[in-house]
């Protein structure tokens, strides 16, 4: 076998493990950050709606700030 290949491999697997690990962080951290900022009582069996709304944008405000210090520590590089 050629092992450059088995090495290339190996990185692209290494790559998308990590890729992996850096979402699932972003949502716990996401779902820490909103639960704390949103659910104020015990939790029914369903959310309120302000209670949902204020989850929805707080996950997007997240993600946009994400996107955007993304961004510009890529610009800087």
């Amino acid at each position: 076998m050629d092992s450059s290949l088995n090495t290339s491999e190996f990185q692209q697997f290494v790559q998308q493990e990590s890729q992996k690990a850096m979402v699932n962080e972003m949502v716990a951290k996401l779902t820490s950050a909103c639960w704390d900022k949103c659910i104020t009582s015990t939790p029914g069996s369903k959310f309120s709606s302000s209670e949902s709304a204020c989850l929805h944008n707080c996950a997007l405000r997240y993600l946009d700030m994400s996107m955007l210090i993304m961004q510009r520590f890529q610009s800087m590089q």
